[in-house]
């Protein structure tokens, strides 16, 4: 199933079929001015990697394999964890520190909404080390277009 991100246009697509057949790390599938989708798999083994979003909540829902989310208010202290499986979803509140480890023996299928937009529209990802690369050079950022929100979540002027 082909994906492309439309920007904050109407858009609908099989949600459950494109996180399945995803093989990138990451695919940007939707962008709006308020929330992102995207679309992720984890390899046996790996994880989406320990991070935080400040001013940024998460959602995610895994459609295929199996890991274990852990959450808490730093990367040292992590006391939320949880065994995660098909149809499982996941509620990260923004400036929490989490990660979703893949513990199963196939990728791990998931997606995931940020709500404000997060990353680059339409940015597709191959590797959690590709991710690493866009983001250090700068080219992981939100579309100018999104709404920017500051880390109180209040609309900046």
């Amino acid at each position: 199933m082909e994906i492309h991100d439309n920007g904050p246009q109407r858009n609908a697509f099989d949600i459950e079929t494109a996180t399945r057949e995803n093989t990138n790390y990451r695919t940007v599938a939707w962008s709006g001015a308020h929330l992102q989708v995207t679309l992720m798999s984890i390899e046996p083994g790996r994880s989406i990697g320990l991070e935080v979003h400040n001013g940024t909540d998460q959602f995610l829902r895994l459609d295929a394999g199996r890991g274990r989310v852990v959450m808490g208010p730093s990367k040292d202290d992590l006391p939320f964890e949880q065994d995660v499986t098909d149809g499982w979803a996941i509620q990260v509140p923004a400036g929490t520190w989490h990660d979703v480890i893949n513990t199963g023996d196939e990728p791990m299928r998931l997606y995931a909404i940020y709500a404000p937009t997060h990353h680059a529209a339409g940015i597709v990802q191959e590797t959690p080390e590709a991710a690493d690369e866009d983001e250090e050079a700068g080219r992981d950022e939100p579309p100018t277009w999104a709404e920017e929100i500051d880390t109180q979540g209040e609309e900046k002027a």
